[in-house]
């Protein structure tokens, strides 16, 4: 049976915290078979191509990924630009639906939208939709309080150091595996796991790259981005409905290589950062997307 983090884990963001209040029992039921059952008919690039409607997701509050202009009602933000390009390349319009990380593998599944950018291929969720190749490559990081500098992870992986995370995300998941002797503090959320630090309840908090540069940029009291060695990083993907027909992700996985080569990708990546105040300067050299 699949336990609560589990399920928090199956529907989560890579980097994000917001599937702590996902519950299992009945919402487990709604991805598995009722669910499937629920798929629209054809191919979902048929359907783009003849409706000439893409239908994306867009979740406020959630920047650089997405961001949404209470007074315009206008979405800016890496992600929507990636949608918009999708779009454009396929010759239709976007169509837009708010939705949450945690309900993004639903929307997926129903119908409700054809595709999801910036989830994380974890096995799990394999399970259920499927994956283009990566947008990027997500470097893990941590935001440490003044005077804790570690060179390494295993440097951190001791019970002395005490390391915060958003309960059921990406990071709580990463922390497990690899600072299983750490003392790991599992908060509900991204935000109550970055004040731990500032408060001296933890030594560090683990975010991603994405994330950790928005959150010191915010709040450069907070502490230092320390990337440990050796560099672990994580693919972020976009996810597609598992279909019969390979037609629509073969093309998404095409569209992508052609704008990560030419450099597209990167450019929109630290567009977005920008958004959010985040430099070109702010970026570390060794850091990479």
């Amino acid at each position: 049976m699949m336990n609560r983090r589990e399920f928090a884990s199956l529907l989560g963001l890579a980097g994000t915290g917001a599937v702590a209040a996902a519950t299992a029992g009945a919402a487990v039921t709604a991805v598995s078979a009722p669910a499937l059952a629920q798929q629209p008919q054809g191919s979902t690039f048929d359907r783009i191509r003849s409706t000439k409607k893409l239908k994306v997701a867009g979740i406020v509050g959630t920047e650089p990924y997405y961001h949404k202009d209470i007074a315009t009602g206008a979405w800016s933000g890496f992600c929507m630009s990636m949608a918009q390009d999708l779009a454009k390349a396929m010759e239709a319009e976007l169509e837009i639906s708010e939705t949450t990380w945690g309900n993004a593998v639903l929307d997926l599944q129903s119908g409700k939208i054809d595709i999801m950018f910036g989830l994380s291929p974890t096995p799990s969720r394999a399970l259920v939709v499927e994956f283009t190749r990566p947008i990027m490559q997500n470097t893990f990081t941590i935001i440490a309080r003044p005077g804790f500098e570690p060179k390494t992870w295993e440097e951190m992986n001791r019970p002395e150091v005490k390391i915060a995370v958003d309960i059921g995300s990406t990071h709580d998941l990463f922390a497990r595996r690899v600072l299983p002797k750490a003392t790991l503090l599992a908060l509900k959320t991204p935000d109550e796991a970055t004040l731990s630090v500032q408060s001296g309840r933890a030594d560090a908090v683990i975010q991603v790259a994405m994330l950790s540069l928005v959150t010191v940029k915010k709040n450069r009291t907070v502490g230092k981005i320390v990337i440990p060695g050796p560099q672990i990083r994580q693919p972020t993907c976009a996810g597609v409905r598992a279909e019969d027909s390979p037609r629509f992700r073969t093309f998404v996985d095409n569209w992508l290589e052609f704008n990560r080569s030419s450099g597209v990708v990167t450019g929109w990546i630290t567009s977005s950062l920008e958004l959010v105040g985040v430099e070109k300067q702010d970026i570390p050299a060794d850091l990479q997307f």
